[in-house]
């Protein structure tokens, strides 16, 4: 059980970050973007190819993620900027953006799997009869502290609550004199950063190619739906669920029914809680402020 549960947690953890990126530019452009998990396919790509050149590994993830991040800006700027806010046009152009993405990325990386080294070895850590990689524990703590420090940004920068009031009520913002073309960039950038690191810290455990963004992308936005759409760290939460739901399943009846049990979050939520597990306690939180 214990061994299903941590699985779980490093799983869910790229989930959620993959979601937290979804909520970045749906709270700013109203636009669910389905690319989302080809930034995290194209940052993994990036840094193995840093990887293979030989520079140092830190060198390496911020080079990747910075690349990653201003190629989600350059897109916002030559494919969503011009259609204005048009939020079922936009979906529809962040679905081609996908396929052009996993189409470049074929044509730079080819279509065999590719994978990173391991940050710090590959030797296992025994934990009450489970084992855990020291992977795992990379990627649940960076994803904890860049958590953290999304929480703190939104708090206690002028750019997080400007963020933060186009996400209450956009109208609003744009009142008091927030522009949505400004932030939206800015939106942009962090979700392709945060995509970006998804990818690299998952690819030493699981073997990146250029259709694997696809899956991530749908659980990342299962993940949303869970959480709360609009929510960052309700979206984290529904990763962390997911992936141990997924988890569990796949131990104890079959793994022939993990990616089933995204599917079958996806429509429940839908039918019975379109609005997610914690849009009460955002609702809450949102009130007290006020």
């Amino acid at each position: 059980m214990l061994q299903f549960l941590i699985s779980g947690l490093v799983i869910g953890s790229i989930y959620g970050l993959a979601g937290i990126g979804f909520t970045c530019i749906y709270n700013v452009t109203g636009i669910v973007n389905f690319a989302q998990g080809d930034k995290a396919m194209i940052g993994a790509m990036f840094a193995i190819t840093f990887s293979q050149l030989g520079l140092p590994l830190l060198v390496t993830i911020v080079l990747a993620a910075a690349l990653t991040g201003v190629l989600a800006v350059g897109i916002e700027k030559v494919a969503i900027g011009p259609i204005g806010g048009n939020i079922w046009r936009g979906i529809i152009v962040t679905i081609g953006v996908g396929i052009v993405l996993r189409g470049i990325a074929v044509v730079i990386w080819g279509t065999e799997a590719r994978g990173l080294e391991a940050f710090s070895g590959e030797d296992p850590i025994y934990f009450f009869g489970a084992t855990i990689t020291p992977q795992s524990l990379w990627v649940i703590g960076i994803t904890f502290v860049l958590t953290l420090g999304l929480a703190l940004f939104f708090q206690l920068t002028f750019i997080g609550k400007a963020f933060r009031a186009c996400a209450v009520n956009p109208f609003a913002a744009r009142i008091v004199g927030i522009e949505i073309s400004t932030m939206s960039p800015i939106a942009f950038f962090i979700s392709g950063l945060l995509g970006a690191i998804a990818g690299i810290i998952v690819a030493p455990i699981i073997l990146m190619q250029y259709d694997t963004g696809l899956i991530i992308g749908l659980k990342g936005f299962v993940a949303c739906i869970v959480g709360g759409f609009g929510n960052p760290f309700g979206a984290l939460l529904g990763g962390l669920i997911l992936g141990v739901a997924e988890s569990f399943s796949a131990g104890y009846l079959s793994s022939g029914y993990k990616n089933a049990i995204a599917f079958v979050f996806l429509l429940g939520f839908l039918i019975f809680r379109p609005e997610g597990l914690f849009w009460e306690l955002d609702s809450k939180l949102t009130k007290q402020e006020k």
